[in-house]
């Protein structure tokens, strides 16, 4: 059993203080599944001393989310001071930024609790792995984790949970059976669906209008083997102009935008075109294209990122480059 490996390297390393890291910019689902995961700890393990952190903080959502829930992030983390370092939702420490070199250079045991495809580099580093890629979500990960513990989950845990599943399956668009099981166990703990909700839904503000609007403006459309690809560039939010542009009618939206000296490239597919093309977004796309920009890339299967650096058009026609390539070995 998984938990058992857990608690066994903790044991073994006679843990007293643990990190739990998010990557940049940490999503609900990232965020949601690093405080019940805490709040598991502290029940297997009550002495530990537990710490919470996401580079760059969490998102605009997260912090929103965060209001509903009684979770604490800090900002600066004692890497070097953790006898063990857990990364949650994380499939990279690059995804860490700063802190990625510092938790390489950590002689902490780095435990991976992930439902995104495997890293190589992560791989390497890490002295167990938790990882599902079936899984909808790194929390219905966690959940299994209680599971797995016998622990019974407080109303609060099976909120976060709740809320981190609700995130990544869309408000349930992408829930597989199974999840759907499991979302009607926490809602059996006490989770009321509606008024848990509520706080995953932030009023989207003027700029984040302006994006959606300019990118559809922007964009450029491919059609490769009858399937419709959106491409375009704004400045900022590029995963909801994505989002939008499928929304609108794409089958794969590809937004890029620059901060600074760095490129950022988001990635949205309707599930349709997963399913009939069985193409992966973050292993088959975003992966090779953050390699190919000296950054970094990875995801879901429908919903997936990479940055960089580079010509933004240029980045762009690679990445329809790629998506044609994966086309035909199809």
């Amino acid at each position: 059993m998984q938990i058992h490996e857990i608690t066994s390297l903790l044991a073994e390393r006679n843990a007293k203080r643990i990190l739990l890291l998010c990557h940049h910019n940490a999503d609900p689902d990232a965020v949601c599944s690093a405080f019940a995961f805490s709040q598991l700890l502290k029940q297997l393990r009550p002495k530990l001393k537990i710490e919470i952190a996401a580079a760059q903080g969490p998102s605009r959502l997260s912090k929103f989310m965060l209001k509903s829930l009684p979770a604490t992030l800090t900002d600066q983390p004692n890497i070097e001071e953790a006898n063990v370092i857990v990364l949650l939702d994380t499939n990279t420490v690059q995804q860490l930024d700063d802190w990625g070199g510092r938790v390489k250079a950590s002689k902490a045991p780095i435990i991976v609790i992930d439902h995104h495809a495997s890293h190589p580099e992560t791989e390497s580093l890490a002295t167990l792995i938790v990882a599902d890629e079936t899984a909808s979500s790194t929390c219905e990960i966690v959940y299994s984790l209680f599971k797995e513990a016998e622990v019974e989950l407080t109303s609060i845990e099976a909120k976060a949970l709740f809320l981190g599943i609700a995130f990544d399956t869309r408000h349930f668009i992408l829930a597989s059976s199974a999840t759907l099981k499991i979302l009607a166990e926490l809602t059996g703990v006490g989770v009321k669906a509606e008024e848990a909700l509520s706080s995953l839904s932030l009023p989207m503000v003027p700029s984040e209008r302006i994006a959606r609007l300019k990118a559809g403006k922007r964009v450029k459309l491919s059609k490769i083997d009858n399937w419709l690809m959106a491409f375009s560039h704004v400045s900022a939010y590029q995963a909801s102009a994505a989002r939008a542009l499928v929304a609108l009618g794409a089958h794969v939206a590809i937004v890029a935008g620059l901060h600074g000296e760095k490129i950022q490239i988001s990635m949205r597919a309707s599930r349709e075109f997963h399913e009939k093309t069985g193409i992966h977004l973050g292993r088959d796309i975003a992966k090779p294209l953050g390699e190919y920009l000296h950054g970094m890339g990875g995801g879901h299967a429908v919903s997936a990122g990479a940055n960089g650096t580079g010509d933004l058009e240029a980045n762009l026609k690679r990445c329809r480059r790629l998506l044609k390539e994966t086309l035909t070995q199809t």
